[in-house]
């Protein structure tokens, strides 16, 4: 009888760390998703896509504040005349497996004025021009951009707005395309609309304000994730 119970408590030990190595396993296999970029492989001329998820929105909001280089808002206004501190800054993203929708929201900026944005490829950062530039669908080899063939509303993403007389306005910008992840970072605001013209295309003058905004980047991990742990837990 002792031999009987020895053998079944070491079968029932056997099973426990079999449980244990498969819940480490998927563990680790959620900490890889969320710590790994998440979309993008390049290949050669070939992208090769995680396809764990194509669809999904999100929305963020932030205040402006000025640029601290000892704790960084993910806001910053360059220009508190143009852009003043606690004005308010919403940027929403929509997109499946082909096409992105981005839109703009601002309140308490100047009354009736106009402004240029953009998504660009960097963070916001303690100077205006940390931001980077603005991020292409398809890349001019030549830089600075500034051939209406690449830098135009279709290959870039421009949300120019005019504010109205309570200094709120809006802007949206729709694309037969997807982020390339981890390339769109933020979105600019500059002082001016953006000019169209040969040898000037995309430039709207000096980077205003700056919101971070992670565009195309962990949501599909992070959706594998709540997958993974609802299957063990």
């Amino acid at each position: 009888m002792s031999g009987g119970r020895s053998g079944n408590g070491a079968a029932r030990r056997r099973t426990a760390a079999r449980a244990a190595g498969a819940s480490a396993a998927v563990l680790a296999t959620a900490s890889a998703l969320l710590l790994a970029p998440a979309a993008v492989a390049a290949d050669g001329d070939k992208i090769v896509k995680n396809t764990v998820n194509q669809e999904y929105a999100v929305t963020t909001a932030a205040q402006f504040t000025r640029p601290n280089s000892a704790m960084l808002s993910s806001a910053l206004t360059y220009d508190p005349k143009l852009v003043p501190v606690n004005s308010r800054v919403t940027v929403s993203e929509r997109a499946d497996s082909a096409r992105t929708r981005v839109g703009l929201r601002v309140a308490g900026l100047v009354a009736n004025r106009a402004y240029g944005a953009h998504v660009h490829t960097g963070k916001c950062g303690v100077s205006p021009d940390s931001s980077g530039p603005h991020y292409q669908h398809r890349k001019d080899p030549r830089t600075p951009s500034v051939d209406p063939a690449y830098a135009n509303p279709k290959n870039e993403v421009w949300l120019d707005f005019t504010t109205d007389g309570r200094g709120e306005g809006s802007a949206e910008s729709r694309h037969a395309w997807r982020f390339r992840s981890g390339e769109a970072r933020s979105v600019a605001i500059h002082e001016r609309r953006t000019a169209t013209g040969a040898g000037v295309a995309g430039t709207a003058g000096r980077v205003v304000a700056c919101y971070s905004v992670p565009f195309n980047q962990s949501k599909e991990a992070a959706k594998a994730v709540s997958g993974l742990l609802g299957k063990l837990f």
